[in-house]
């Protein structure tokens, strides 16, 4: 059996997406903390995440009727935290605040003492706890844990399970007599439970709830990630026993047998804290576009319009017909923008999307790659490969990769299921400046004046293979090569040089179709268009110059007011981005500007279209990233 290594961040991105549920997730999380439900000690702990146990019915919309996640069960209760850090701020070092864990054999068998009787008895020497000390009743057990001295339990897996054996005494177990005479038996649910069945059903409900997903990282962040330990969680009142905590002390070094036996049966017994998975603050899940029951969102913008899947609805990209992109360029004078994000410290140079529209990706000449999620609405991962500008990006056909060109001469791949990079090529002399792919090849253009055509194999998402880099041929050019573009077929390669000329190239042969020097100065993108017919470029001399394949002749030549720097086209329009940000619709058949749509505060250096050509995103020297789509 070859089992699949998994990481914390792997799981986090499923979780994140909705492929693991809450449930599925805190329990990945406390397999590997090293929980088990083979380990009374260390247990897995799950939170309590309700905080109304007397309402006749549960309201799951009511954000009252949930705990606080961003805070540990002891600081829940402001008055008996108050006097908690009385103690600790007069205690002598190692202070701790709780004097009592979260978890522990004692509190498992609290609530399991129903179907593991002979545990209890075992841990109480042979006998139960005082009947009135018992797991009597849910609403009790939680006013305990907000208002006792010592009482600062969380829950246990199975309150969000399938089996309610746990809270019905079927083994008709004679666990004693309260003070008020009554023989304790089931365990008291909740008003708003029908019955032990009903109870976990509305419980899981509430565990999967919208509030709960939004909110399950701040407690995560206390139990597995960087508020468990030092200043984070001193600040969060999240401090327990040294002894509680992993590496708190080495036993090996006690030498005498007796003493180390005692405390290992202290640490065994008192509760362990499980092992920490995150050192940096965990992302908050991707949640439907549902009204959030917390807050309203301060985000005037819809992200969750710019999904091109949500846009044509339920049609594939197959179904997508000429006529439809057709429709659209006769009205990309109807662009409007629908929401703008400044998520980078430099200016965008590059935008990649996931296939279902999910995720945007951007990179920045601040060295950083952006992760945006359309429903979380603000961007929602960043990486760094190195201290270098970013140079440009791509998305594989596989939706599951991002491609990254940088100014240190690499070339980066990102995997997003993974949440790491998964390789890096390191193949020129100087900035890669672009970078293309098609099938399995990529094709990198850089400031070393060559482009180079790489072979990529075993470039599986689904295991933990590096990928094989072939360098299949070297482009020669003249000067530094600043863009990079296949046709659609791939059979086609055109390269812009800091010297203004543009190569079209034969990818099966890798020789030259066409050398045309057009602009003066530099070439900042040049790309075919749909039927390869054409190529259109734009340079520094503020030129736009479309150039016959076949021929090699320059058939259009315009010169623009301002220079432009990136743009989009259909053969005969271009939404091209200018230098003053404005985004202008041309016509060039005629050689005119049809529409200037006021964009970004500076530059526009980045921009992506989807299939249809109803949605464009750009990006600028103003760090923004712009979300534009056709009205109808």
């Amino acid at each position: 059996n070859h089992i699949k290594e998994h990481t914390a961040e792997s799981y986090m991105l499923q979780w994140q997406r909705g492929h693991l549920s809450n449930y599925e997730y805190l329990l990945h999380l406390n397999n590997l903390a090293d929980r088990s439900f083979n380990d009374l000690s260390q247990y897995p702990v799950f939170p309590w995440v309700l905080a109304d146990y007397t309402s006749t019915q549960l309201d799951l919309t009511n954000a009252a009727t949930f705990r606080d996640l961003s805070k540990p069960i002891g600081a829940l209760n402001q008055e008996r935290l108050d006097r908690l850090l009385a103690r600790y701020r007069g205690m002598p070092e190692p202070r701790f605040i709780y004097g009592s864990h979260y978890s522990s054999p004692g509190y498992v068998l609290f609530y399991l003492v129903r179907v593991a009787p002979e545990h209890m008895l075992c841990l109480q020497n042979g006998r139960y706890d005082h009947a009135d000390r018992m797991f009597n009743s849910v609403s009790e057990t939680w006013k305990n844990c907000l208002q006792g001295a010592t009482d600062f339990k969380e829950l246990i897996p199975e309150f969000y399970g399938n089996d309610s054996s746990f809270l019905e005494n079927r083994l008709n177990l004679d666990l004693g007599r309260k003070q008020n005479g009554t023989l304790v038996g089931d365990v008291l649910l909740p008003p708003w439970a029908s019955d032990a069945s009903d109870f976990l059903k509305k419980h899981k409900m509430a565990l999967e709830s919208q509030y709960v997903s939004e909110h399950l990282h701040e407690w995560i962040d206390l139990v597995f990630g960087f508020k468990q330990r030092g200043s984070e969680a001193v600040e969060a009142h999240n401090v327990f026993h040294p002894l509680t905590y992993e590496g708190g002390i080495d036993c090996d070094s006690i030498e005498d047998t007796d003493q180390r036996i005692a405390m290992l049966t202290q640490i065994l017994e008192f509760g362990q804290t499980p092992k920490q998975l995150f050192i940096g603050p965990h992302p908050q899940r991707i949640t439907p576009g549902v009204q959030n029951v917390t807050r309203s969102s301060s985000i005037n913008s819809a992200v969750g319009e710019l999904s091109p899947v949500s846009l044509c609805e339920d049609s594939s990209f197959e179904d997508l017909t000429e006529e439809s992109r057709k429709l659209a360029w006769a009205n990309m004078d109807n662009l409007k923008r629908i929401s703008s994000h400044k998520i980078h410290k430099e200016a965008v140079t590059g935008i990649a999307v996931t296939p279902d529209g999910a995720s945007i990706f951007s990179t920045s000449q601040d060295s950083t790659l952006k992760m945006f999620s359309k429903e979380l609405k603000e961007f929602q991962r960043s990486i760094s490969f190195s201290n270098m500008a970013l140079s440009s990006c791509l998305m594989l056909a596989d939706g599951k990769t991002v491609v990254c060109s940088s100014w240190d001469n690499n070339v980066y791949f990102y995997s997003i299921p993974y949440g790491r990079r998964q390789d890096t090529l390191m193949g020129h002399d100087d900035a890669v400046s672009e970078i293309s792919w098609f099938d399995d090849r990529l094709y990198t253009a850089s400031w070393d004046s060559t482009v180079k055509v790489w072979h990529c194999s075993s470039n599986n998402q689904s295991s933990h293979k590096r990928s094989k880099f072939e360098l299949l041929a070297e482009l020669e050019h003249d000067a530094a090569v600043n863009t990079v573009s296949l046709n659609a077929a791939g059979t086609l390669l055109v390269s812009g040089c800091k010297d203004g000329t543009v190569t079209v190239w034969d990818t099966s042969s890798y020789l030259t179709l066409q050398q045309v020097h057009c602009h003066d100065g530099t070439i900042h993108q040049s790309a075919f268009s749909p039927d390869s017919r054409h190529v259109l470029s734009v340079g520094d001399d503020s030129c736009m110059k479309v150039i016959d394949v076949q021929t090699g002749m320059v058939i259009s030549s315009v010169k623009a007011e301002e220079e432009q720097r990136c743009f989009c086209w259909d053969g005969s329009s271009v939404v091209s981005g200018g230098q003053s940000g404005n985004l202008l619709l041309w016509d060039l058949l005629s050689n005119t500007v049809i529409n200037r749509i006021p964009a970004h505060t500076g530059a526009v250096t980045a921009m992506w279209m989807n299939e249809l050509c109803s949605i464009v995103i750009t990006g600028g020297v103003d760090k923004q990233i712009m979300f534009w789509r056709l009205q109808s």
